[in-house]
């Protein structure tokens, strides 16, 4: 019950989906830097090629989660239209708005 803040028993069936995508991207986000550190210490150039690989498919998952939630969770939608995909400055972004 680590992931539950409150008793999943009284959670809705569509908040205890939230719980599943954020918690999957947190762990794809792990993942991603856990291959970041290994690439950084790593000196053989072949396990470099499978861990940036692997790095990568983690990316994929992430990106794939928060599409997801994009689709599904309101106010994601409008954050990721208001700060990603800018050449703005990120901070003054909700300052300008």
């Amino acid at each position: 019950m680590e992931n539950y803040h409150e008793p999943p028993s009284e959670l809705s069936t569509e908040t205890r989906d939230f719980i599943r995508a954020l918690v999957t991207l947190r762990e794809e986000i792990e993942a991603i830097d856990w291959y970041q550190q290994r690439l950084t210490v790593t000196s053989d150039q072949h396990l470099k090629k499978i861990l940036r690989h692997n790095q990568l498919e983690e990316m994929e998952h992430a990106c794939m989660a928060l599409e997801w939630l994009r689709r599904n969770m309101d106010g994601w939608d409008e954050k990721m239209k208001q700060y990603l995909f800018t050449e703005k400055d990120i901070v003054s972004i909700e300052e300008n708005e």
